[in-house]
């Protein structure tokens, strides 16, 4: 008797809770359906050109980097440059202390002087010979035995002269200019340290970083996107009309002078999936190191482009959808499709909207397909003022 009646209360107890919870759902969609709709700002969308931008990260380098190497074996007698000097074209970077070189110098001088002795010789008695065989004292053999030993002794001086040359060079490698105008580069040896031409490692590198090429890759996708976006029948005609590019620095800031595509690779790297582009800046002040990263921008011009923000989009299943407002101020929820390429914190729509459209900006994570709301009419100037100009 006593389970029945426990039952019987508890039963009571769900029926009364049950009755309030009711009362309120009812009363509240009653103070809803008394208000009116809701309120939700919205806004009519247009068409207008934008330019997106795509960065690319770039590797910098000057359009010469020289190894600078020794041509001759020694030890480095000294440094006349520190790391990151400026030098022009022919100035003294190292000296070298090799000095066979010099005794190889000044062993051909002595060998020329030799040789020219034996010329004078040699003339001397071609000299004295052709008088007397004019007058037939002597045979004509005897002019021809000096004439041969005259041109003998002449070949001999052209042979130590040519060797002088050789020994000049060779010297001349033990002072090392700078082949170009340049930045000096790291110098990893020292006064005294020994050295040779077929050393791994350089002596130094000299970069030209007057102007700059900033290496980077395209996949192949967005290589056929690029060809498609830049009109020309060949790969030269599609380079010039390309607009000017930007370089995006480390630090996030853009650099102040634009450059211009130049090359593009025209083979896809099988291991990476890529192709190599190189854009040139102009480098007056030696802002850009050789060596540093930066990204390369890209601008692309759309004409009659669809800018709505990204807070007006809601994603489902890996689709875009917005709230277009209907008739009866009805909403509808609509998909669109968008661009890869964003325009800051706005998406470009190629299908789903037309200009004149009317859709809800924000503040419509409770909505629902075909609710109706009260709109407030918000300014496109506004809602795009946003968009970076």
């Amino acid at each position: 008797m006593r389970k029945v009646t426990t039952l019987f209360f508890s039963m009571s107890i769900a029926i009364l809770l049950a009755s309030c919870g009711n009362n309120e759902e009812e009363k509240k969609a009653a103070a809803e359906a008394a208000a009116g709709p809701q309120a939700y700002p919205v806004f009519t969308v247009h068409t207008q050109t934008t330019e997106l931008n795509s960065d690319y990260p770039a590797t910098i380098e000057g359009i010469q980097n020289i190894d600078i190497r020794p041509k001759v074996d020694g030890f480095i007698q000294k440094i006349f440059v520190d790391e990151g000097s400026v030098v022009k074209k022919g100035q003294l970077l190292f000296t070298i202390m090799a000095p066979q070189y010099e005794q190889e110098v000044r062993t051909a001088k002595a060998a020329i002087s030799s040789a020219e002795a034996d010329v004078n010789a040699a003339q001397l008695q071609v000299n004295k010979t052709r008088p007397l065989v004019e007058k037939d004292i002597i045979s004509k053999y005897d002019l021809d035995a000096a004439q041969l030993t005259l041109q003998s002794r002449k070949a001999a001086l052209a042979q130590a002269k040519a060797t002088l040359v050789n020994a000049q060079v060779n010297l001349s490698y033990t002072s090392i200019t700078s082949p170009v105008d340049g930045v000096v580069g790291s110098i990893p040896f020292r006064n005294g340290s020994l050295v040779s031409s077929s050393s791994a490692e350089p002596l130094t590198t000299v970069s030209n970083t007057s102007k700059v090429y900033a290496y980077f890759s395209l996949n192949e996708k967005q290589l056929l996107d690029f060809s498609k976006t830049y009109k020309g029948n060949t790969l030269a005609e599609q380079m010039k009309n390309i607009p000017p590019v930007s370089l995006v620095l480390a630090d996030g800031t853009v650099y102040a002078q634009n450059g211009k595509i130049e090359s593009i690779n025209g083979q896809i790297n099988t291991a990476t999936g890529s192709a190599s582009l190189r854009a040139t800046f102009p480098n007056p002040i030696s802002l850009l190191k050789s060596g540093a990263s930066a990204s390369v921008r890209i601008p692309q011009k759309v004409e009659n482009a669809i800018l709505v923000p990204q807070k007006s989009t809601i994603d489902l299943q890996g689709k875009k959808f917005v709230y277009v407002l209907g008739d009866s101020s009805k909403i509808i929820s609509t998909e669109i499709e968008i661009m890869d390429l964003a325009k800051d914190k706005f998406y470009v729509v190629t299908k789903g909207l037309k200009a004149g459209d009317k859709i809800v900006l924000e503040g419509f994570q409770s909505l629902k397909d075909g609710t109706k709301i009260k709109p407030e009419e918000q300014s496109a100037d506004s809602v795009y003022a946003e968009i970076k100009k």
